[in-house]
């Protein structure tokens, strides 16, 4: 529950923030959240996997738009207008999660699938799918 609260933090600090130095890092602390959640899930590879290339993917856009926005003094977290972007987020949020929202917890499943005496991982699977068929795929794309 503490890992699902942050995460909506982080991504209430990337839609309220105008400034992008400060939007990216909230980006950055959401992805290391979500990737969390999925670790407590049971998809460590997958989690690990996600946010290499996901890392990767904001360093880059991290680059480009603080090459375009060349401000001496961005708006923080703390302004008086990030702060009434924030709140409207949050009664956003509290109204969604009070009239549409059965429960926290609806739909989260782990990653492991017993059957018998067997125990197949998602994300294990995943990559023997990867190995066996995206070769192919790999080739063709390229």
């Amino acid at each position: 529950m503490f890992l699902i609260i942050c995460f909506i933090l982080g991504l209430v600090a990337v839609a309220s923030n105008p400034s992008p130095y400060f939007a990216a890092l909230g980006l950055v602390v959401s992805a290391g959240i979500g990737c969390g959640l999925l670790v407590g899930l049971g998809n460590s590879f997958l989690s690990l996997v996600l946010f290499l290339i996901y890392l990767g993917g904001i360093l880059v856009v991290f680059a480009y738009t603080a090459a375009l926005a060349a401000e001496p003094y961005p708006e923080s977290w703390g302004d008086w207008s990030v702060l009434v972007y924030v709140i409207v987020y949050f009664s956003g949020l509290v109204y969604v999660n009070s009239n549409f929202v059965e429960g926290w917890g609806c739909g989260w499943f782990s990653g492991e699938e017993i059957s018998g005496l067997e125990i197949v991982r998602g994300d294990f699977s995943g990559v023997a799918l990867l190995y066996s068929y995206g070769g192919g795929m790999l080739v063709l794309g390229g």
